[in-house]
């Protein structure tokens, strides 16, 4: 697969990481001369925090180009995204000549304010032509607003859809045209409140920034609006809160309907705020400092299975689990060390060890019918012992791998090597696991179940001639 990302700016920049790093090859036209560089910044960071939010490898990654027009970027793509500055006039040079050369693929343009039918004004085809509004940083936030027109084809929406899914996007449909669409009509109307707070000295930006960020804004982060209000409604429910908080809608809690004048004084006066509150900063700083927050929040929410987090768990189950290794041996881990495993020490804890190893048992079990089925149906393997031998240091970003070996596996035993590998095949770390499959409704032992025997018997066998590595 293809894309061309057409404006290499900072959206841009975020479109070509979430593409590359899901294995497609992308090409880029940007008019200014520092593209490279500063596509090659976004990419760092991207790289550096994307993997982590997932326990198996992405796609191998795809091949960058820079274009030298437009026409060459588009050429055989099956996905161009506009995202040029929001000029109208601009933007319908761009989408022409876009549409001169790009046959028949999905056209998004990355614009936050413009409607579907104001980019389609004067197109030769607009049926492919649609909004694509994504969030910065766009390798790592998940929602992009799709805003199709009338005159956009339903099986270009369609295609659409399945093609940002397949990168880990959650493509919202919006059902209407409407000026800046959903999400930046919502930040919006915080942004006005926001300015009004500042310009009567009753909050500065820090402390806006900090209501945000240590209240309501984890709430939304996992919730959203309606649903958190719902909770706050009790076992009424939403009826009962909008019964109890409805009435507050018109007392003048806020100054919605009205908007300070950005003065030069209000502009300069906000500026110094921020300065005072991030201004030791660089901005690198301040987006690894944003990295590592978003991954270490997302990757909590997909351990529960919530917002966000469940779209990632969704498209990590698309990654493949286990395979062949050499020697014999099967390959049951293979990811990169994520932020929130690092200890004071600046390296991976001892305890993620146990879990990178238990991750790995996991894999084989899944491999011989011990899994989520069969722990539902009331049978498990559980670790009764495990011996840990610390070989090197293992840092955040650091690719890692597992390969596994039998060296027992009848009746009730399993018992498991586990040696961990960076990349260039360092060892890390080696691990001896004992197992012993048990009745989850006794909670003792007992003997596996009939096909989940035989395949361990099976797997024992394969890995009987195998060197014993625990020697």
């Amino acid at each position: 697969m293809k894309a061309a990302i057409i404006g290499g700016g900072v959206i841009g920049g975020g479109w070509a990481a979430r593409f590359l790093l899901n294995g497609w090859d992308v090409a880029v036209f940007d008019l200014d001369p520092e593209a490279e560089r500063k596509i090659a910044a976004v990419l760092d960071n991207a790289r550096a925090s994307l993997p982590q939010l997932y326990e198996r490898s992405l796609p191998a990654e795809g091949a960058l180009s820079f274009a030298g027009s437009v026409a060459e970027a588009v050429t055989g793509a099956d996905w161009v995204q506009e995202s040029v500055p929001e000029r109208l006039d601009l933007k319908h040079g761009v989408l022409a000549d876009i549409q001169a050369h790009s046959g028949d693929a999905i056209i998004g343009s990355s614009t936050s304010g413009f409607t579907p039918s104001q980019l389609q004004e004067g197109a030769a085809d607009p049926s492919r032509i649609m909004v694509a509004h994504p969030f910065n940083p766009v390798y790592l936030l998940p929602l992009i607003e799709l805003v199709p027109s009338p005159k956009t084809a339903g099986a270009a929406v369609m295609r659409a859809k399945t093609m940002l899914q397949s990168v880990g996007l959650y493509p919202l449909e919006v059902r209407a045209e409407i000026d800046a669409h959903i999400a930046d009509r919502l930040l919006e109307a915080v942004w006005r409140e926001a300015l009004w707070l500042i310009k009567d000295d009753i909050a500065t930006t820090q402390e806006i920034d900090d209501a945000i960020r240590y209240g309501f804004g984890l709430r939304w982060a996992q919730m959203g609006l309606f649903e958190t209000y719902r909770i706050a409604g009790g076992e009424a429910g939403m009826r009962h809160f909008i019964a109890q908080f409805g009435p507050c809608l018109s007392w003048p809690w806020t100054k919605l309907m009205d908007v300070p004048e950005l003065t030069d004084a209000l502009a300069q006066k906000i500026a110094d705020q921020s300065d005072a509150q991030s201004g030791h900063l660089s901005i690198r700083e301040l987006e690894r400092l944003r990295d590592g927050n978003l991954v270490a929040m997302l990757r909590a929410l997909k351990a529960r299975g919530a917002g966000a987090g469940a779209l990632i768990r969704d498209h990590e189950d698309g990654q493949p689990l286990a395979r062949p290794s050499s020697g014999g041996m099967i390959q049951t881990v293979d990811r990169v060390v994520p932020t929130d495993w690092a200890d004071y020490n600046g390296h991976m804890n001892e305890s993620r060890y146990g879990q990178v190893f238990s991750d790995a048992a996991d894999v084989v079990l899944a491999s011989i019918g011990a899994d989520e089925d069969y722990v539902a149906a009331g049978f498990s393997f559980f670790t009764v012992d495990i011996h840990i031998q610390f070989k090197q240091e293992t840092k955040v970003g650091q690719h890692i791998r597992v390969d596994s070996q039998v060296l027992e596996g009848q009746g009730k035993k399993l018992r498991l090597f586990h040696r961990m590998m960076d990349a260039d095949g360092t060892i890390l770390a080696t691990g001896v696991q004992f197992l012993v499959h048990v009745s989850l409704t006794t909670r003792r032992s007992c003997a596996p179940d009939g096909d989940v025997a035989v395949r361990l018997e099976a797997l024992a066998q394969a890995h009987a001639s195998l060197s014993n590595p625990a020697l």
